[in-house]
């Protein structure tokens, strides 16, 4: 057993989401979305690079030692797996985990909307899950695929850098690749996966235009694409794709993906105030034909109206979603104006207003 695993083993039992080393600190953990020191020494670097060392592979070690940053996954049987980042300090050198359960939850499982569990069986097109580092990205988008591969019998293709939950194959089956190990890039596997008879594409990140173009092609030649992006809104997340492409090719860009985009679910999580958790807000855009001529036109800043009317489609917008959750008990007010997009409409609500607002 490697030294760091009792680290790992504390992690689960604490129920943390991500553990945290660094040089010259303390260990700690985040619980329900705060920082928490371990009681433990303070971390000296050369110590600490060798607990590293000690469950990296070869070839990762030796791009640390040239770059200073390294991703990959590490899996301890019976626990978990877990998303590890290694990168240089001041102090030396740090680190961090983040817990991928053994167990994919359902969607229902996970308090989902009933429209999210639909957009597993839509036959073509774009499906994007957007949000903030550490808002459950990565679970929601496991669930999804989930209902595809109990529900269908299709190739699914994931291609993840490192890869985050497995699936094994049910009805479908499902292939894994992992961007540095399976593959050099994202867009090499996506151009790949285009001869390798996908019907579902799962993409870890789309970071790159190269990534989102082809990602795009993909959704509208016939195959249904589920990626994310760092984006807090269904109208920034457009915005964002369209403003990663050069001028001359931004209409283009948006006749493409007008036609290959068929939902947008942006989400923030929150820590719940009525029993120990969190739990997550989403906003929910359905690419209906209406939304559809938005985009193409560049007239973004009209989607959120168009949200409010499309409830039936099960459309909701971000800040709904978070005022339902305060006006049940789950949520604290003070977080609830923190994450909403809309501030003034959050901020009578609280008890102590900022002295000093902004939309900021």
């Amino acid at each position: 057993m490697a030294k760091i695993d009792a680290f790992f083993k504390l992690l689960n039992e604490q129920g943390a989401s991500d553990l945290h080393l660094a040089s010259g600190q303390q260990p700690a953990l985040r619980i329900r979305g705060e920082i928490e020191r371990i009681k433990y020494k303070r971390l000296n670097s050369d110590d600490l690079r060798g607990m590293l060392y000690e469950i990296t592979p070869e070839d990762k070690i030796k791009v640390f030692e040239e770059t200073g940053d390294i991703d990959f996954g590490y899996e301890i049987p019976g626990l978990a797996r877990y998303r590890c980042n290694f990168f240089m300090q001041k102090n030396g050198v740090a680190a961090v985990f983040r817990e991928i359960p053994d167990t994919i939850m359902t969607c229902e499982q996970l308090g989902l909307p009933p429209v999210v569990p639909k957009l597993a069986s839509l036959p073509r097109g774009l499906v994007l899950v957007t949000g903030p580092t550490g808002s459950g990205k990565s679970t929601t988008l496991a669930a999804i695929v989930d209902e595809s591969n109990r529900t269908r019998k299709d190739h699914i293709i994931t291609i993840e850098d490192p890869i985050e939950f497995v699936h094994q194959s049910q009805s479908c089956i499902v292939n894994h690749r992992e961007v540095g190990l399976h593959t050099k890039t994202f867009s090499a596997a996506l151009r790949g996966a285009l001869r390798e008879d996908p019907d579902i594409i799962l993409v870890g990140e789309m970071r790159d235009l190269e990534t989102m173009s082809l990602a795009i092609e993909a959704a509208s030649t016939g195959h249904l694409v589920f990626a994310t992006l760092h984006t807090p809104s269904a109208p920034k997340t457009v915005d964002r794709i369209i403003e990663v492409f050069p001028h001359d090719q931004q209409a283009q860009i948006r006749s493409t993906l007008s036609d290959g985009l068929r939902a947008i679910v942006a989400q923030v999580l929150f820590k719940r105030i009525d029993i120990k958790g969190r739990c997550v807000a989403l906003e929910i855009l359905i690419a209906t034909a209406a939304v559809r001529n938005l985009i193409r036109e560049g007239k973004t800043h009209q989607i959120p109206s168009m949200i409010q009317t499309g409830k039936k489609y099960g459309m909701i917008l971000l800040d709904d979603a978070i005022m339902d959750l305060l006006n049940r008990g789950m949520i604290s007010a003070d977080e609830a104006y923190m994450k909403a997009n809309d501030k003034g409409r959050f901020r009578p609500l609280l008890q102590n207003p900022p002295a000093d607002f902004t939309e900021a």
